[in-house]
């Protein structure tokens, strides 16, 4: 709806109140890179790799970390210098400065729950005593490093509640150290272990846990060597990681990775096996008795489908799958009556099936509905009982729990609101806050708009673009920042972010494209966006940035874009194919060599997405869009700002090291090309909240220079 007359002449106000922004700074002379000779035959076609040197540890290479050192010397002055900086910085800090609460686990009497006062770096861990019981802190990451990068990443109570498992990231790494706490004293057990990566933690009981480790790597190659040969293996407590027992591998096939989970009622193990990135599993199962669990019985060979374990009561397994069934729905299996079939319980719908659970004696479903969440009860015979009210276009998450549960937990967010946490009782069907944010902005100021657009061939895209009502009212063409990611089955969904309502608040608008290679529609979306069809996702990209320019909504000189590690790979390939549509772009964390992304770490995985290199056919495609090897020299590039870290053992940095490298020497006398190089960091995941203040307002300064959005004067930009 419209707004009155009065908020446009409120939104003129504000436009007055911007500072005066200059041009921005040319680029600064970039460090001299050494230019290698490597040229290799691919299937009769000769491709240069003059970076490669690139390639090697920064850790344990001086030559990288010296170029390292310059490069980032270079963008540092360049960003220190944008007359934007201290504004988002200032603004950044304030919008992240609030209470947050991550959603409460239950074990035994005990209630967990992750918790932030604001600005600290990592989050703390809390236990109540019933719901109402005082909080007492039980673990604080903070106290773990100096510069806050040592993270908490998962943790998991036993049943009773006595005892907590937990995994500690460091640096930003992939590689955890699960450690063991006493909840009751607060004291950590002398347990310990090592190269646990890809895992989660599953407990038999309250004597040990189930968790997935890698063999230890050989010195020196921690952050590049491939992995393979992931085991499950069960920690008993109070025993060394020596000890642990071997639950399951496949040492014939070194490619399989296992992750093991146990029933609630501690009756049956489920092992899920996979191969790569793609949602397709294999599915064993292990009779528990006695906190032993027997030999492994196949339920599932072939690596097909999806299956998600839901629960198990009793010898009855519930599973979501997409098995005949794209968009997902759930079955059951009677395991006490052999030869039965999986049957039908919740059969497909139109929407996608994004969670199941069953909490007290009913199952809570969680579907997306054109990107947004919708969430509903059922019985667990399938009946509709009844709906959980959203109330606005937003992504709800959670809904844990177990059978019996008198309640679950969950959070909702949108663009304009920050994650608020409801306990809904299984019993009564009703909702109450647990914790909701205060707020220093107003929400209802903001509007969130869905759109659909055509891409190149056709194809109906959605796009959220959010904005400020005064805004959209005015019709005014605002600078604007274009999200995507496009790949691996993964949904973007309407999500808080403060760096992303700075950029609001300073009269900008915000979209985020919902492309083809996502989940957003099930199966058949992400087909449309992979392997041989990686192309659309780059013509649904462009078309989004067409479509806001058509529509009014940003000027041809005010469109900026960014995505990260695959939506990395989006930006670098967008830019080689349409350098003239954007006025800027920061790829982050990118897969920037397509001929060579499975040589390290876990890129072995993400063939399911993009194809084999050493394969003809995916070679052509790969070859056609690779970030790196599409650079073409007198090309007049936007201005890139290329973000990483040393410490990311996900897409390691020599993909953005080697593509930054290309485009300063393609394009050396144009527009800004750099690269910011973050220390102890890695993919994304546990990085502090410093450090995630200071990218943030890096990024968005640089965008702000060369799109033209004008922060405010002074004030925080309402």
């Amino acid at each position: 709806m419209r707004r009155p007359s009065i908020a446009v002449a409120t939104a003129a106000l504000a436009f007055s109140a911007m500072t005066a922004q200059a041009a921005p700074p040319s680029a600064p002379a970039y460090p001299e890179t050494r230019k290698g000779d490597i040229v290799e035959q691919h299937f009769g076609e000769a491709v240069a790799d003059p970076y490669r040197w690139l390639e090697k540890d920064v850790r344990n290479d001086k030559e990288v970390a010296d170029w390292v050192a310059r490069e980032n010397g270079a963008t540092r002055e360049y960003l220190a210098n944008l007359p934007a900086h201290p504004w988002f910085t200032k603004r950044i800090r304030e919008l992240m400065d609030y209470e947050r609460f991550g959603l409460p686990r239950k074990a035994g009497r005990n209630y967990f729950y992750m918790r932030n006062s604001g600005l600290q770096n990592q989050s703390q861990l809390f236990v109540r005593l019933g719901l109402d019981g005082e909080a007492r802190l039980l673990i604080d990451p903070n106290a773990w490093a100096k510069d806050g990068a040592t993270a908490l990443d998962d943790w998991e109570p036993s049943k009773n509640g006595n005892l907590l498992a937990y995994s500690v990231q460091d640096g930003g790494t992939d590689w955890r150290i699960i450690r063991v706490l006493d909840v009751r004293t607060g004291k950590v057990l002398p347990d310990e272990i090592r190269w646990a990566k890809f895992t989660g933690i599953s407990w038999i009981g309250n004597s040990g846990f189930l968790y997935s480790r890698f063999p230890e790597p050989k010195e020196g190659a921690a952050f590049q060597q491939l992995n393979k040969n992931q085991e499950l293996r069960f920690h008993r407590i109070g025993t060394p990681q020596s000890a642990d027992e071997l639950v399951y591998s496949t040492p014939d096939q070194p490619e399989l990775s296992h992750y093991g989970e146990v029933t609630w009622d501690g009756r049956w193990m489920v092992v899920t096996t996979s191969k790569g990135t793609d949602n397709k599993f294999a599915l064993h199962v292990m009779r528990m008795k006695g906190g032993r669990w027997g030999a492994p019985q196949e339920l599932v060979g072939k690596l097909e489908n999806d299956w998600r374990l839901i629960e198990g009561m009793g010898d009855t397994l519930y599973f979501m799958t997409n098995k005949q069934a794209p968009k997902l729905k759930v079955v059951k299996l009677e395991l006490g009556k052999p030869g039965q079939p999986f049957t039908d319980v919740i059969p497909e719908r139109a929407e996608t099936l994004t969670r199941a659970q069953i909490v007290g004696q009913r199952m809570i479903l969680n579907y997306l509905k054109d990107a947004a969440s919708t969430a509903e009860v059922v019985a667990l015979d399938g009946k509709h009982a009844q709906d959980i009210a959203l109330n606005s276009i937003g992504t709800a998450s959670g809904f844990t729990g177990r059978p019996g549960d008198p309640e679950t937990f969950y959070s909702f967010s949108s663009f304009n609101q920050p994650s608020a946490i409801y306990r809904y009782d299984s019993k009564t069907g009703e909702s109450v806050p647990f914790a909701q944010p205060k707020l220093t902005f107003d929400p209802a100021a903001y509007m969130i708009e869905q759109h659909f657009y055509a891409s190149k061939d056709g194809t109906k895209v959605p796009m959220f673009i959010v904005r400020k009502k005064a805004l959209a009212d005015s019709k005014t063409p605002v600078p604007t920042l274009l999200y995507g990611y496009g790949g691996f089955d993964i949904s973007e969904t309407p999500g808080f972010s403060a760096s992303r309502m700075a950029w609001m608040e300073a009269g900008g608008a915000f979209a985020l494209a919902n492309l083809r290679g996502g989940g957003e529609y099930g199966k058949a979306w992400h087909d449309a966006g992979r392997l041989h069809n990686k192309q659309n996702v780059f013509d649904d990209f462009i078309a989004a940035g067409e479509y806001l320019i058509a529509q009014g909504i940003t000027p041809k000189d005010g469109l900026t874009i960014q995505g990260g590690s695959n939506g990395g790979l989006l930006v670098g390939a967008v830019v080689n194919q349409r350098p003239d549509l954007f006025a800027a772009a920061v790829p982050q964390v990118g897969v920037m060599d397509m001929l060579r992304f499975d040589r390290f770490t876990a890129g072995r995985y993400w063939v399911d997405d993009y194809g084999y290199p050493d394969r003809e056919a995916d070679f052509r495609v790969l070859r056609a869009y690779s970030p790196y090897h599409n650079i073409t020299p007198g090309t007049a590039y936007p201005p890139v700002l290329v973000t990483t870290a040393d410490t990311d053992d996900r897409v390691v940095p020599g993909h953005s090291f080697k593509y930054t490298a290309a485009l300063q020497a393609a394009d050396p006398a144009g527009k800004p090309h750099l690269i910011r190089i973050e220390t102890r960091a890695g993919h994304g995941s546990g990085k502090p909240t410093a450090k995630a203040i200071e990218e943030s307002s890096d990024v968005l300064s640089f965008l702000a220079a060369w799109s033209g959005l004008k922060v405010p004067s002074s004030g925080s930009g309402q």
